[in-house]
């Protein structure tokens, strides 16, 4: 996820950014920090900062940007980035769109902190009045005539990026004036609300995991279904084994009266017949005695 910082001094982009790192594990990217870091390493667009600087100049945009081009390749800003302090001005952001381009990246979005300037100075002189009752000495950089001053410049270099980028349809809106958690969380929300909410490692995971309840969807049915006809099948077979089993045990029955009848009839036909039979002879012995 890669991402800009907007606001007027003292509207709490450093706060912001520090917890957007922690929750998206990505980096910030300060400047400041990236051009001392680029000496310190004497790189060689480090260096020609370094001579620049020396000589009591400002660094010129196409410094910066090849500093930025340098860093964005490192491995700990493979997941993301929020620039912070750049860009300031409406052609630093046109350089920082032709480095993204050439890098084939692109800014996921820039997020405005809007917040009302005269509450911002009223926060400082509070503060400093707070800071006085303590006895201690109020920075030189805290005061409301030094926030005015860096208000006024914001408006006047910074302030159009506003307007640049909402042509670009890239800008999203926060109120800044919410509590710093209250910010976070919507933060939070208007980045999830265009697809930019998640780490990037996590959206993977998340559609291999849809991707793994799917299949268990549709593996669950296939793997019923044949169980479930074996099952019936099973059923079948064992109706089918029943019924020899229940004919053969039908069978031995019917046997068994058949034989009784068979055996019954002939007793009784032989009985009948031996009666009449001795009946009779003995009826003609008595006729041939008289």
């Amino acid at each position: 996820m890669r991402l800009i910082l907007l606001g007027p001094p003292g509207a709490g982009k450093g706060t912001q950014a520090e917890r957007l790192v922690e929750k998206y594990g990505i980096v910030q990217l300060s400047t400041g920090d990236m051009l001392r870091a680029a000496v310190a390493a004497g790189t060689p667009v480090g260096l020609k900062a370094k001579d620049i600087m020396a000589a009591g100049g400002l660094v010129p945009d196409d410094v910066v940007v090849d500093i930025i081009a340098d860093r964005i390749e490192q491995p700990d800003a493979a997941n993301g980035f929020i620039l912070d302090g750049f860009p300031r001005t409406v052609p630093q952001a046109a350089a920082l769109d032709d480095l993204l381009k050439r890098k084939k990246m692109k800014l996921d979005a820039v997020v405005e902190l809007k917040v009302n300037e005269g509450a911002l100075l009223q926060r400082v002189e509070n503060r400093a009045a707070e800071t006085r009752a303590r006895g201690e000495e109020v920075r030189a950089d805290d005061t409301p005539e030094v926030l005015a001053k860096r208000l006024a410049s914001y408006r006047a270099q910074t302030e159009p990026l506003i307007h640049y980028y909402s042509d670009r349809r890239s800008l999203l809106t926060v109120d800044g004036m919410m509590s710093i958690d209250g910010v976070t969380e919507e933060i939070s929300r208007v980045l999830a609300a265009i697809g930019a909410g998640a780490k990037a490692p996590a959206k993977p995971a998340r559609r291999a995991s849809k991707a793994g309840n799917g299949t268990r969807k549709v593996s669950k049915p296939v793997a019923r279904k044949p169980a479930k006809a074996a099952g019936k099948a099973g059923k079948k077979a064992a109706k089918k084994a029943k019924k020899p089993a229940k004919a053969a045990r039908k069978a031995p029955k019917g046997a068994r009266k058949a034989a009784k009848k068979a055996v019954r009839k002939p007793a009784k036909v032989a009985r009948g017949k031996g009666g009449r039979e001795g009946r009779e002879s003995h009826q003609k012995g008595h006729e041939k005695a008289s």
